[in-house]
């Protein structure tokens, strides 16, 4: 059921250890990574994740709020969405 699903998606100056930081935290609060995607564009880091918070142990916002304060750790943007929202948006 997507009500579930949600869509994480980082970006910023590529650096060792972004991957690792967002599976720390999506760990931490038992988040399942289904699907991960990354490129690098010109020193430009992208990534997109699918996972899964059916078993999460915290609730939506203070998941979106904790990856959102490591990206500001790592001057990384996090953008955290929920899988329908995020559809809605990119369908033209």
């Amino acid at each position: 059921m997507d009500d579930y699903k949600i869509i994480i998606t980082v970006s910023g100056a590529d650096k060792i250890g972004i991957v690792a930081a967002v599976a720390n935290i999506l760990a931490k609060y038992k988040v399942n990574i289904e699907d991960i995607k990354q490129t690098l564009m010109q020193g430009h880091f992208v990534m997109f994740m699918l996972c899964d918070i059916k078993e999460a142990s915290v609730n939506f916002k203070d998941l979106k709020n904790a990856l959102i304060e490591e990206g500001n750790k790592m001057e990384t943007e996090i953008w955290v969405q929920k899988k329908g929202i995020f559809e809605k948006m990119h369908t033209v």
